[in-house]
């Protein structure tokens, strides 16, 4: 089984994945971090020198690739990954999707501290970072709430999402 989880940048996919893998015993790809492996240059490098729509094939090849496996995986997607080509629908043909679901409050509080690992909201003040989570967050959702299983994540403890989803997984 392939368990792949989607949803904004900083609801916890990363944090989640990892305690989720370890705790269920299956093989973790983060798929930024297997596109930079492969291609030898971080994400933003990618989007730098080749652009996003370079990146956003990348991604898609990537995607098929690992989701053609069949082994036990968790497999934790970018933010933007779910919105290009049909990967939402490839996601779920190949996949238990998971939304991990989180407010803007929310949002907002985890990633004003994580500015810096984050090219997209890099530059963006404080004071204007509500409102551009708010908007790519209204844009995205359409895809995000496309997986199968979806989880709000708002004010919870990672062992009671861990628990969640394996009940909701396993029933």
């Amino acid at each position: 089984m392939i368990i792949s989880l989607v949803g904004y940048m900083g609801c916890g996919k990363s944090h989640i994945s990892k305690i989720l893998s370890e705790k269920i015993n299956f093989k973790l790809i983060d798929l930024d971090k297997e596109i930079s492996r492969r291609n030898k240059l971080t994400i933003p490098e990618i989007f730098e020198k080749k652009g996003e729509i370079y990146f956003r094939k990348l991604e898609r090849e990537t995607l098929e690739e690992i989701l053609a496996t069949e082994e036990n995986l968790i497999l934790s997607l970018g933010g933007g990954t779910p919105v290009y080509y049909n990967n939402m629908e490839i996601i779920n043909n190949n996949s238990k999707s998971i939304f991990l679901k989180a407010s803007v409050k929310t949002l907002t509080e985890r990633l004003s501290k994580q500015k810096e690992k984050r090219p997209l909201i890099a530059n963006i003040s404080d004071e204007n970072l509500p409102e551009f989570i708010a908007k790519h967050l209204f844009e995205r959702n359409e895809f995000y709430n496309k997986a199968l299983i979806s989880i709000n994540t708002d004010s919870r403890e990672p062992e009671d999402i861990l628990n969640e989803i394996i009940e909701k997984l396993y029933l």
